[in-house]
């Protein structure tokens, strides 16, 4: 199992840094386009979450992204160092009452790109699964 990690303090500008963390992994571990749009959107919204809703924008908190590539799955997991959250009871971004709402569809979002979404710690780790196929020695389908 390969594992890279990284770590930020909580700054919205940072997660630019989160993008070119999945624009070097895609390249090192060639997984195709169609799940790396999917990618991009749950890990970067996952650390925005982390961010804005873990850490509360402190700075002097950090949010970690680990990847671990096994032979057909990616596994990223956040962490931020707030205090969790209730994940069991969130309101659904789909009920009429909350259309109009500017937030609360992240985790829905992550929960439809990736194939699993697992919250560990009370909500302060998240863990996203996605299952890929894996070329053999760099060669292409």
């Amino acid at each position: 199992m390969n594992q890279v990690k990284i770590q930020i303090p909580s700054l919205i500008e940072n997660i630019r840094v989160i993008e070119s963390f999945i624009d070097n992994s895609k390249e090192e571990f060639e997984f195709e386009d169609d799940i790396y749009g999917n990618i991009m959107v749950a890990v970067t919204e996952s650390v925005n979450n982390a961010i804005r809703h873990g850490n509360k924008f402190d700075k002097d908190k950090n949010v970690y992204l680990t990847l671990m590539v096994e032979q057909n799955q990616l596994l990223f997991e956040v962490e931020d160092e707030g205090p969790g959250f209730d994940y069991q009871h969130l309101p659904d971004p789909t009920a009429p009452e909350n259309l109009e709402n500017p937030g609360g569809r992240g985790i829905f979002l992550m929960r439809n790109l990736c194939d699993e979404v697992n919250f560990l710690d009370n909500g302060k780790k998240v863990q996203l699964k996605f299952n890929i196929e894996m070329h053999q020695n760099g060669s292409s389908n």
